[in-house]
């Protein structure tokens, strides 16, 4: 599957839980240096459940992302998440040969 089609199948899943009446946050890869699974663009929909589709990491970083989603959506207030780690500490985190990752997570819907 091509980045282009699994980011359109984040957004369709992200309004279908739009419309089912569900809050949703929408994390966004803003910016990478170095090493990064996910290239900027890659994007992550949470719903108030705690389900979510897509990926902008992997690794411990993905399930930072996804606590803080579930903020957004409680408080409304968008986020601008920095994560970078060592090349020692690389593998644990999911970047796999150190680097930085910053992602964008905003409230969708009203």
């Amino acid at each position: 599957m091509s980045d282009t089609q699994n980011e359109t199948d984040v957004l369709a899943q992200a309004d279908s839980w739009l419309t089912e009446g569900d809050r949703v946050a929408l994390a966004t890869v803003v910016r990478t240096w170095g090493s990064s699974p996910r290239p900027v663009g890659s994007q992550l929909a949470v719903n108030e459940d705690g389900r979510f589709v897509g990926s902008v990491s992997g690794g411990c970083i993905e399930g930072a992302v996804i606590t803080d989603a579930m903020e957004t959506m409680q408080d409304g207030k968008p986020r601008l998440l920095e994560f970078g780690v060592s090349d020692a500490m690389a593998w644990e985190v999911g970047l796999a040969c150190g680097g930085e990752i910053e992602v964008f997570v905003e409230k969708m819907g009203a």
